[in-house]
């Protein structure tokens, strides 16, 4: 078994995830720590204080370590942001000798050109957000969703024979000083960076556990401190992914600027809703539903992005921080934000519940809720990269390899 930690740098908290991982696909949580931001660590979802962010790592690492009695080396980080470009590209590849086998030579050659093109327009695009042409992006995360030979859809292709391919890639692409950014971090904590994993992927692979056939299908919504990631997984493949800056930190400003009161009680008041006097609640109320029209505007705008599913799910799982407020939950489930978009009907409204989450076991004391998700995902990930190494022989190992930048 492999002991590998998983690093949850969020606006408001670093969550730090220790587990042990075995061959089989199963993970066991034994340790688990966190540790408060300060408000000017992260930024948009990324770091801005690189020493700050080391200390606060430090401390959520130490409490998880003391809890799991061991420590790990081997660590997945997560990276969220505006400007993570996550999206989903088709290829049509034609065989010129049907009759000969696909081989994983063959295979790496498709990837490597999916992946070369994806580069090209996530750096474009970048590079027009932020007005600097010469910025370079680093592939993060790259996941086949669909593959069909001559029309029959499959799993593995290695092996199979058939003139006409076609493949649909999820890639993801981070600006290169966010991910320097990280592996600073890392090797000021003395950690082996094993992999940087995009959040909202990272819950996705959470939620699909260790099936490879599986056919789940849904939006996840991750609604952390600085901004809301969302990714849509259809039939079992990440379709896509996309961030926008507002998430629970935007509704606390609100509510201090509001009522006229400072950070951190606007806090108290936004996490303890339910049980304020009627007079605050009421302002509180008020409020949170004008921030609520403009996040409700973000996550349309970002579903409108996601042009290759003729249908969205209709199963939605909120998790992270954010997802706690009742009045947003409320907002997803009841109003009729969702009708101009191309879902069948009225989507269903969940928070994701770890505790049902496929192939994990909590040996830990700590309980934990949808907050963790994106850290158990990222776990997840971890065991996907591990799985991709070259001592790897089973059909896992050999498409995590293929995929791996």
């Amino acid at each position: 078994m492999s002991t590998i930690l998983a690093l949850d740098i969020g606006t408001e908290f670093v969550k730090a995830v220790i587990a042990k991982a075995s061959r089989k696909g199963n993970l066991e949580v034994i340790g688990v720590g966190r540790a408060k931001q300060a408000p000017a660590n992260i930024f948009a979802g990324a770091i801005a204080d690189i020493p700050a962010v080391v200390s606060v790592c430090e401390k959520a690492l130490l409490d998880a370590e003391e809890e799991a009695k061991e420590s790990a080396k081997l660590t997945v980080v997560g990276i969220a942001g505006e400007l993570i470009k996550g999206s989903t590209t088709t290829v049509r590849y034609h065989r010129e000798n049907p009759n000969k086998p696909i081989t994983e030579n063959e295979m790496s050659i498709i990837i490597k050109k999916v992946q070369e093109r994806a580069g090209e327009a996530a750096k474009k695009t970048v590079a027009l957000e932020t007005g600097n042409k010469n910025v370079e992006v680093r592939l993060i995360n790259s996941a086949i969703v669909s593959l069909m030979i001559d029309g029959y859809k499959i799993s593995n292709p290695i092996g199979f024979k058939g003139s006409d391919i076609i493949i649909q890639f999820y890639t993801a692409f981070a600006p290169l000083i966010h991910v320097a950014a990280i592996e600073k971090v890392c090797a000021e904590l003395d950690l082996e960076l094993l992999t940087v994993a995009v959040e909202p992927f990272a819950v996705c692979r959470a939620c699909l556990g260790d099936d490879l056939d599986s056919n789940f299908s849904g939006i996840v919504m991750d609604i952390g401190g600085g901004t809301t990631d969302i990714a849509v997984v259809d039939d079992g493949g990440v379709d896509g992914t996309k961030m926008f800056s507002i998430g629970g930190r935007s509704f606390t400003r609100q509510i201090a600027e509001g009522l006229g009161v400072d950070y951190d009680t606007a806090e108290e008041y936004k996490l303890d809703f339910e049980n304020l006097d009627a007079p605050i609640k009421e302002k509180v109320e008020a409020t949170i539903a004008r921030n609520l029209k403009v996040w409700v505007s973000g996550v349309e705008v970002a579903l409108e992005d996601f042009n290759t599913v003729e249908v969205l799910p209709r199963n939605i799982l909120l998790c992270g921080g954010g997802a706690g407020l009742s009045t947003l939950q409320e907002t997803l489930a009841l109003s009729d934000w969702y009708k101009d978009l191309p879902f069948s009907r009225r989507p269903t409204i969940n928070i994701i519940d770890v505790n049902t989450l496929p192939n994990i076991k909590f040996s830990s004391k700590t309980p934990l809720d949808h907050s963790y998700a994106t850290a158990l995902g990222l776990l997840r990930v971890g065991m996907d990269t591990l799985a991709s190494n070259p001592d790897g022989d089973g059909i896992r190992a050999k498409i995590s390899k293929l995929l791996q930048n």
